[in-house]
C-alpha cells in the first residue's frame, strides 16, 4: 500500500540547488592557459626578461662600458668574468644584462606602435567596406610586394641608422600585416546579429565599433601582434648587426653579434651569447603567442 507524501516533504525533496555563477571568457582563456606547461615556461621566461631590462643596470656586476685590453677576450669561467669578455674586454655579464632593455625595446616598441595604427586602419577598412576598403586594401598590398628583411633595410637605409630610425622602419613593416588581420576579423565581425541589432537600433558607427566590434576583435589581432615580437627582435637585431640600428659602444645583443663576429674563431662560445639571448628570447615570444592563440581558442 503506497503511501501519500505531505506537501511539505515533495517540496523539500525537490529543492533547488544553489545557482553557480558561469566562469567569464578571460577566467576561461586564462585556465586553458595554465594548463599548458610549455606556454607557462615560456611566460615565466618573458617575465624574466622583462625583469632583467627593467633592473638590468642594477643587477649588472661590472660596468658594460669599462674597457680593458688586459681582459680582451677571456672565456667563459675567468674569475671576476663568469661569461668572459668582449673584443675590448667589457664584462659580457655585465652587457648581456644591460642590453636586454634596448634590445626588448627595440623589438616590443614596433610591434606596439604598428598594433595600434594597424588596428585602426583595419577596423576602418573592414567596418566600412566597399571603396573604402578597396583603397585601403590595396595600398597595403603594395608592401606585400617586398619581403620584410629587404623593407626594414631599405627604410633604415633610407632614413639613416639610429634607434628611432630603426623603430620607424620596423613599425612600418609591421603596420600592413596587422592592418590586414584587423580587417580579416572585423569583416567577419560586422555581419553578426548582434551588430545588425544595434544598427537597427539608430547606434551609430562609432558607437557600434567601440562597443560590439573592438571587444570582439581585439583578441586574435593581440594574439597576431605577440607573435610579431619574435620576428621584430630579429629583425632589429639584424639591423644592428648590419650597422643601420644601435651605434657603438651601447651593449644590443645584434649589434654585440656584429663586433664579435671576428672573435669566432678566438672564443667562439663567447661569441655566440648575444645570438643564445636572441633565440631564446625569440622562441619564447613564438611559445607564449601560440599558447595565447591555443588558449583563446573556443573549441580548446
Amino acid at each position: 500500500m503506497s503511501s501519500v507524501l505531505a506537501p511539505s516533504s515533495v517540496a523539500a525533496a525537490v529543492e533547488p540547488l544553489p545557482a553557480q555563477r558561469s566562469r567569464g571568457y578571460w577566467a576561461s582563456v586564462w585556465l586553458r592557459f595554465r594548463r599548458d606547461p610549455v606556454a607557462v615556461g615560456a611566460a615565466v621566461v618573458v617575465l624574466l626578461l622583462i625583469a632583467l631590462a627593467i633592473f638590468g643596470p642594477w643587477l649588472a656586476p661590472a660596468d658594460p662600458y669599462q674597457s680593458s685590453m688586459l681582459k680582451r677576450l677571456k672565456p667563459i669561467g675567468t674569475e671576476g668574468l663568469p661569461l668572459g669578455s668582449d673584443e675590448l674586454g667589457r664584462d659580457m655579464l655585465s652587457r648581456l644584462i644591460v642590453g636586454a632593455r634596448l634590445s626588448l625595446f627595440i623589438g616590443i616598441t614596433p610591434v606596439l606602435c604598428a598594433f595600434v595604427l594597424g588596428t585602426v586602419i583595419g577596423i576602418v577598412a573592414g567596418y566600412a567596406g566597399g571603396l573604402t576598403n578597396t583603397l585601403i586594401m590595396r595600398t597595403i598590398d603594395v608592401f606585400y610586394a617586398f619581403p620584410s628583411v629587404l623593407l626594414a633595410i631599405a627604410l633604415s637605409g633610407a632614413l639613416g641608422a639610429g634607434v628611432v630610425n630603426s623603430l620607424i622602419s620596423l613599425t612600418i613593416v609591421f603596420i600592413p600585416q596587422i592592418a590586414r588581420v584587423a580587417e580579416s576579423v572585423t569583416t567577419q565581425v560586422r555581419n553578426r546579429d548582434y551588430v545588425e541589432a544595434a544598427r537597427a537600433s539608430g547606434a551609430g558607427p562609432f558607437t557600434i565599433v567601440r562597443v560590439h566590434v573592438l571587444g570582439n576583435v581585439l583578441g586574435p589581432i593581440f594574439v597576431y601582434a605577440t607573435s610579431l615580437i619574435a620576428v621584430s627582435m630579429i629583425l632589429a637585431s639584424g639591423l644592428s648587426f648590419l650597422g643601420l640600428g644601435v651605434k657603438p659602444p651601447e651593449p644590443e645583443w645584434g649589434l654585440m653579434l656584429n663586433m664579435l663576429r671576428t672573435a669566432i674563431y678566438v672564443q667562439p662560445w663567447v661569441a655566440a651569447l648575444p645570438g643564445v639571448m636572441i633565440f631564446v628570447t625569440s622562441i619564447s615570444f613564438n611559445i607564449l603567442s601560440d599558447g595565447l592563440r591555443t588558449a583563446m581558442d573556443n573549441k580548446g
